[in-house]
């Protein structure tokens, strides 16, 4: 018979694996998440839900009415399924104990993603010498088919770093290590920062800049006035791609950058909208019937582009789900921000890895908000598996508010 502490135990290790994997494997966080929750179950412990249920519930019941009046209900089972990585927020809630497991999974996902940023290095390497030897201009071949380090797409991986960058930011400022361990964490996120620069994904940038600006802003806000001086002098001596993807926002290239093909979608969401403002198309119907819905100035063909969702978490929910279940998951974000900025207020001077967790985590949804302009990335499940576990992990910090041990009075393992 197993006991009830080892099954707890299995819990908290399988619900950290879960998390931590999901930078380099969705299957196998996938696996692990159901592990996690199956040994959660059976060991007894008490199930805890960070207090954010009542916009969440709105979300999924809007999301479920919107399934039940579609016109094909069927093709709705991959965003049901989905509902299934919200329990990362359950098994991180209820198996971590302490915020030495956050800062422990913090690092864990800033390492990995160290590694990836390393290999998306390699592969921006390998294009380089592609586009060489087939005598196509490097910008050219590279936007359409850009690094993504462990993941299938760019944007994927793009969202994950600028997450990662985030968090680790944020120990910097407010629980930073000594010695050699806190230089190679700063390193690491030079690292991860240069990778999301060579992603040349616009809306990651304009993410991680918006995130980065309110940590800068929350630790020293002088700093605020000499990011943009760093940014300048960082594009002066970028790589010509990274020049020439900030030129291509006022001067895109036609069939390279996405600018026209995402003003075609934003056009086609609003009619979408407009045509079912309360209960929307239904899951996976935007694909579906995106042609019926092109605005008639539109010419034809469209421009180059993936036109299966509308690049745009506020107009995709609310024209899939209607505006209703688009506002929950609004509330749902403002929720998070306001509890944690709450929690903060209540900290002592001493408390700073709560206040790392804390700031990260509303950095993250500043990102995820700014990011949601230009791409649907809480529809990624590995974006949106991450940012959960980061939520999960913010609620730790907000229920442990007040509780942290002056540093001189912390036990050391």
């Amino acid at each position: 018979m197993i006991s009830m502490p080892l099954l707890q135990r299995a819990a908290f290790v399988l619900a950290f694996g879960s998390a931590f994997s999901i930078v380099f494997s969705i299957a196998v966080s996938n696996i692990l998440l159901a592990l996690a929750v199956a040994a959660l179950l059976l060991s007894g412990e008490k199930l805890r839900f960070p207090p954010i249920g009542l916009p969440l519930a709105l979300f999924a019941g809007g999301t479920l009415l919107s399934l039940l009046l579609s016109a094909e209900p069927s093709l709705a089972n991959p965003q049901i399924r989905k509902f299934f990585v919200f329990l990362t927020l359950l098994v991180v809630s209820s198996t971590f104990r302490t915020l030495g497991d956050v800062r422990k999974l913090m690092l864990a996902w800033a390492g990995i993603a160290a590694v990836a940023a390393v290999r998306s290095f390699l592969q921006f390497a390998d294009k380089m010498d592609e586009a060489q030897r087939l005598g196509r201009p490097f910008y050219d071949f590279y936007v359409p088919e850009r690094t993504t380090g462990f993941m299938s797409h760019w944007m994927t991986f793009g969202g994950q770093q600028m997450i990662v960058l985030l968090l680790l930011g944020a120990l910097l400022f407010w629980a930073p290590a000594k010695g050699w361990l806190r230089t190679l964490l700063a390193v690491i996120g030079i690292v991860i920062g240069v990778s999301i620069l060579l992603n040349l994904t616009r809306g990651i940038w304009l993410g991680t800049a918006a995130g980065g600006l309110y940590l800068m802003w929350s630790w020293r806000r002088w700093l605020v006035l000499v990011a943009p001086l760093v940014l300048v002098l960082g594009i002066w001596l970028g790589p010509d791609p990274v020049r020439e993807r900030i030129l291509s926002a006022a001067r895109p290239k036609a069939q390279i950058d996405s600018n026209q093909h995402r003003i075609v979608t934003w056009r086609t969401g609003w009619e979408m909208i407009k045509a079912h403002p309360l209960f929307g198309l239904g899951p996976e119907q935007v694909n579906k019937q995106f042609t019926k819905y092109i605005p008639p100035d539109v010419p034809m063909p469209l421009p180059e582009g993936w036109y299966g969702h509308l690049h745009n978490i506020y107009l995709h929910y609310a024209a899939e789900r209607g505006i209703p279940t688009m506002l929950a998951l609004m509330w749902l974000m403002g929720r998070i921000v306001a509890d944690f900025r709450r929690a903060l207020r209540k900290l002592r001077d001493h408390e700073g890895l709560a206040r790392a967790v804390l700031h990260g985590g509303i950095a993250v949804v500043i990102s995820i908000l700014v990011t949601g302009i230009f791409e649907l990335n809480l529809g990624d499940s590995e974006v949106l598996i991450l940012f959960l576990a980061t939520v999960g992990c913010g609620y730790l910090a907000v229920k442990n508010a007040g509780t942290e041990q002056p540093a001189e009075e912390q036990v050391v393992a």
